[in-house]
């Protein structure tokens, strides 16, 4: 048996993506009935004996799994999952219910980190609220891929801005240029037909001044958010927000246009400082009570512009400056469907229950604003203001 759990640890090291199969037919060297279960005894003792084979940290978590199940066994699929730097949702109650206490030292306390280890772990106690998720990000996460998305999109916004600012000669205030809401990307409610400006908006800013506090937003909260959380959560959080923001300016803003990725960076870091106050004790990032306050005062100055805007003069009448509706759109997404995600690290979501029903609330907010759209304009013969 002890050569069987020498064997795994040895076949994990030298391939991790190794086929559980292989694992399976080792494992059976100490699981004759083919259970798919070890006894905690057993499963801690060569642990301990063999465990100079494993990495320091998913020892710990592996130890934490013994020491926390209150039924007397492992399950073989847990410890496969582990190995291949994949958590189960069963993987997850068991460390989580346990009453455990991680018996190594933090990973803020280790010394000897390179550049990109230090980067990492700052990254991790930036977003994550437990320890063992910190240890668990810090060892499996490899910058492949990188957070291309937030970069992405980024890039591609900054290039829109200083392409407009040539053509229109302007770079502060944009907006009041007369042919600026001639630019086929922006909403405008007398073109609300055109699908895709529901979503080509966010490349459209008022101004630098507006430009320029979104991209430090994205940048400083989104790439830690993505490089923790994948591009694929991520990007669910930041599209979801810029639709929802179109949407909220056509349903309660119904005659404004509307430019700018607000919707989107304000879903995000909703989603996050809500996250920071629900997991207050846990998350160790420094000075988070002024950060949080530097966060809240830009994302404060940011929506009293947008404000102020809104209500000021238009230079070209009867159309009026762009809606900041669009920004309380964002922040709905953030703290209902965003926390969801941040609050369950590498868990699957068709587990939660309240990712359900967020997810199902923000779908018939979209249909009911679709259904609006078509039929609402009419019925209340609204003056819009004419097409550019």
């Amino acid at each position: 048996m002890e050569e069987g759990i020498s064997a795994v640890c040895s076949c994990w090291m030298e391939d991790p993506t190794a086929a559980p199969e292989h694992w399976k037919a080792l494992f059976d060297q100490f699981d004759p009935d083919n259970t798919g279960y070890i006894s905690t005894e057993k499963f801690r003792s060569l642990l301990q004996r063999h465990g100079s084979e494993l990495d320091p940290h998913k020892l710990e978590v592996l130890l934490a799994l013994a020491d926390s199940n209150s039924e007397g066994r492992i399950c073989y699929q847990d410890f496969v999952n582990l190995m291949s730097n994949k958590r189960s949702n069963s993987f997850r109650q068991a460390i989580l219910q346990g009453n455990r206490r991680l018996c190594s030292k933090a990973l803020l306390e280790e010394t000897g980190l390179s550049l990109s280890q230090r980067l990492i772990r700052h990254v991790a106690y930036e977003t994550l609220p437990r320890e063992i998720d910190r240890k668990w990000y810090y060892d499996s996460y490899t910058c492949c891929p990188p957070p291309w998305f937030m970069i992405t999109i980024t890039i591609v916004e900054v290039a829109f801005f200083l392409y407009n600012g040539v053509v229109l000669d302007r770079f502060v205030l944009q907006v009041t240029h007369p042919l600026y809401l001639k630019n086929a990307l922006l909403y405008h409610p007398q073109l609300r037909a055109q699908a895709w400006r529901y979503l080509t908006y966010i490349f459209m800013h008022a101004g630098i001044e507006h430009l320029g506090l979104n991209v430090v937003l994205q940048l400083l909260v989104g790439v830690p958010l993505e490089m923790v959380h994948g591009a694929a959560r991520i990007s669910f959080v930041y599209v979801a927000g810029v639709v929802a923001g179109s949407l909220a300016v056509s349903v309660a803003d119904m005659t404004a246009p509307v430019v700018g990725s607000s919707g989107g960076v304000y879903a995000l870091v909703s989603a996050h400082l809500a996250n920071i106050v629900m997991n207050w004790s846990g998350m160790k990032c420094q000075f988070k009570l002024l950060r949080m306050a530097v966060a809240l005062i830009c994302m404060s100055f940011e929506f009293g512009r947008a404000v102020w805007l809104r209500f000021h003069p238009s230079a070209y009448p009867p159309c009026p400056h762009p809606s900041f509706m669009a920004h309380l759109g964002g922040v709905m997404v953030g703290i209902t469907l965003g926390v969801i995600i941040l609050r369950n690290y590498e868990q699957r979501l068709q587990d939660q229950t309240l990712w359900w029903i967020f997810l199902s609330i923000y779908l018939i907010f979209v249909l009911f604003a679709i259904f609006w759209n078509i039929f609402a304009y009419s019925l209340l013969d609204l003056k819009l203001p004419p097409p550019p």
